[in-house]
């Protein structure tokens, strides 16, 4: 099989079970949504505001989940076992030093939380005050079973964290009905019962991740191995180690999240129908963005691998990554393409929104052909410690995008697509520009011949 073939092989292979995680986690906020709304306006408002926050809190936890994930991998691929153990207690001692501050700090501020995204009083934000006196003590759990999900898919276990996923959503579906509306005899609990379903999904997903991790082969030989440094100190560099390999794609990540909502700002200058407009095609357009980030996460994970293993084949890695994810994007694309009115229709969206929604999804297809390319071709960049780079371009195309956007609204929502598609371009341009440092890997019959000229 050839170089590229079997680059893109693995790429498909990490990404697919990677990308129904990621689409898992979409569901499960959805599945939320759908049974809260039963209980009137104020209750999704508080719903949608804890989603917000946690969206934003999932930035700090990536800072130790996608660390921890390329150490392993590069440790995976070096075959040092006590490299690999010294990873995963890095990782989860950034994890036991992040969880309090969030965890016990979110539940004693709840109430100014709530106030400052709702304002004021109503029953809105009372019912948000009592969702996150669970949810923020709950994303403890979050916190651990991002981190594990990391571990395994340093190993180059992919597949058990969509398991869990969807173990998770499983649960939150037959509980969420129990404990909002108090079905079998389980008290009424309303929009906090949402949240205690969702922390019940996510415990038994942990549990059950913390069985498979004792389980898997190669973790149980790292465990076996004696890592130079079981000292303290050692526990702090290990620590240290990760935070500095994933506070970049952390920064990134939330980057991306407050351009995003810095974007609805541009937008609401436009037209209240034109916000729920660009919400509900933003929700359709996640779909392939997910695909995107499967394959940004499967690139970092083969890169690191493969650097780990002293060989170097970013540059292949590369352009496999980067036409997979330019080629989902344009699938994307020329699926919205055709189906923008039905999507909108699914919504529920009304004829002035429906109307918007259908403009703006038939003209985003350049913009996910591009983002898509960006994104992924990112993960060659993580997984070979070049993160900070990537954050660098984030934040030039978000520089890029926002005065664009805000130039061209008066266009309606055709002119937002069009700034967001500029700054991919942008973005894309700089990423395959940078890629271009990459060495190369040489041809065996040149490397052989250059051998026997050697002196």
């Amino acid at each position: 099989m050839s170089l590229p073939r079997e680059h893109r092989r693995r790429l498909v292979g990490l990404a697919c079970p990677v990308y129904g995680e990621l689409l898992a986690g979409v569901v499960a906020g959805i599945v939320n949504m759908v049974w809260v709304a039963r209980l009137g306006g104020p209750a999704v408002a508080a719903v949608a505001v804890a989603t917000n926050v946690e969206n934003l809190a999932l930035g700090l936890i990536l800072m130790a989940g996608s660390g921890t994930t390329v150490l392993v991998a590069r440790a995976r691929g070096a075959g040092d076992q006590a490299a690999l153990r010294t990873a995963v207690r890095g990782g989860w001692a950034l994890c036991a030093l992040l969880i309090p501050p969030v965890a016990v700090g979110g539940w004693a501020l709840r109430e100014p939380l709530a106030r400052l995204v709702l304002g004021g009083d109503g029953q809105a934000l009372r019912l948000a005050v009592g969702y996150f006196a669970v949810s923020l003590p709950g994303l403890a759990v979050f916190f651990a079973q991002n981190l594990l999900d990391g571990v395994l898919k340093g190993a180059g276990d992919t597949r058990t964290p969509m398991r869990l996923a969807f173990l998770a959503n499983a649960l939150i579906l037959v509980l969420d009905p129990l404990f909002v509306f108090g079905l079998c005899g389980l008290p009424r609990l309303g929009v906090t019962g949402a949240a205690w379903a969702t922390v019940a999904g996510r415990s038994a997903a942990l549990a059950a991740g913390l069985v498979a991790l004792r389980h898997n082969r190669l973790l149980r030989q790292a465990a076996a191995a004696r890592p130079a440094g079981r000292t303290l100190s050692g526990c702090f560099a290990a620590l240290r180690a990760t935070a500095a390999t994933g506070l970049p794609m952390a920064a990134d990540f939330t980057a991306r999240m407050a351009g995003s909502l810095l974007l609805v700002a541009v937008v609401a200058r436009i037209g209240v129908a034109s916000v729920a407009a660009y919400a509900i095609a933003t929700k359709a357009m996640y779909v392939a963005t997910m695909s995107f980030y499967a394959v940004r996460q499967a690139a970092a994970i083969h890169t690191a691998h493969n650097l780990g293993a002293g060989r170097d084949q970013r540059a292949a890695i590369a352009r496999q990554a980067a036409l997979l994810g330019a080629a989902l994007g344009a699938l994307a694309a020329l699926v919205l393409l055709a189906a923008a009115p039905w999507v909108m229709r699914a919504f529920g969206a009304r004829p002035d929104v429906a109307a918007a929604g259908t403009a703006f999804l038939r003209c985003v297809g350049p913009y996910l052909a591009l983002l898509g390319c960006f994104i992924a071709l990112g993960g060659v960049f993580e997984g070979a410690g070049g993160s900070p780079l990537m954050l660098r371009v984030t934040l030039a195309g978000t520089a890029v995008q926002l005065p664009l956007a805000y130039g061209l609204s008066g266009l309606g929502l055709p002119g937002v697509c069009a700034a967001m598609a500029l700054a991919a371009a942008l973005q894309c341009l700089a990423a395959l520009a940078l890629s271009r440092r990459f060495a190369t890997p040489r041809a065996p019959a040149r490397r052989a011949a250059e051998r026997v000229r050697a002196p």
